[in-house]
């Protein structure tokens, strides 16, 4: 384990490319029937979980500002997941959303609103005792500009944002699933 990351407590994690994989480009992840689970994620939760750290999902779901699904669509996803993980022993302890299109709020990542939330919801949270995990520029931009560690997932390649490199140059650390970040990083 990278002796950084001893302190961490909290992970916050991406959810389209880190825990499911990504529609394509311009496409969007609206139901329960098109979350496809990257594999070893729900051992990978587990495994976080039962070392006593939360583990905390932040998402920018665009798609409700463009009216291709609502807040409620997330929200039952949501629970959808946390039934499935629960199967495996793992669960997530929070969700935050961004409903808002670009430039429209602070919560959008690159802004760091949904972790500020959740700081707020989470007293004992901070960005020194956190780390963000993350497929996409935003979420590594969100990181930094908490002054939080981050591992940028490189996934596949062929649902990569533009930026990736420079993505995984700004994080602290690169990897290329949850899984592979929690164990060579966190556990």
């Amino acid at each position: 384990m990278t002796a950084t990351f001893r302190d961490v407590r909290y992970v916050f994690l991406d959810r389209d490319g880190v825990i499911n994989r990504k529609a394509p480009e311009g496409k969007y992840v609206a139901q329960w029937s098109e979350l496809d689970i990257l594999p070893g994620v729900e051992a990978a939760i587990a495994a976080l979980n039962h070392s006593g750290r939360r583990v905390i999902v932040v998402s920018n779901q665009r798609g409700i500002a463009l009216g291709y699904y609502s807040g409620g669509d997330v929200e039952a996803l949501h629970r959808r997941l946390q039934e499935h993980l629960a199967l495996h022993g793992a669960h997530i302890d929070a969700f935050y959303y961004c409903p808002h299109d670009e430039g429209e709020c602070d919560c959008r990542k690159p802004g760091t609103g949904m972790f500020l939330q959740a700081f707020r919801d989470f007293p004992e949270a901070s960005a020194a005792n956190s780390i963000a995990i993350g497929d996409s520029p935003s979420d590594i931009e969100a990181a930094r500009a908490l002054k939080m560690p981050s591992i940028f997932i490189s996934g596949d390649p062929s649902t990569q944002k533009p930026g990736g490199d420079r993505a995984a140059e700004l994080a602290d650390f690169t990897a290329e699933s949850l899984p592979a970040a929690a164990q060579q990083h966190l556990l």
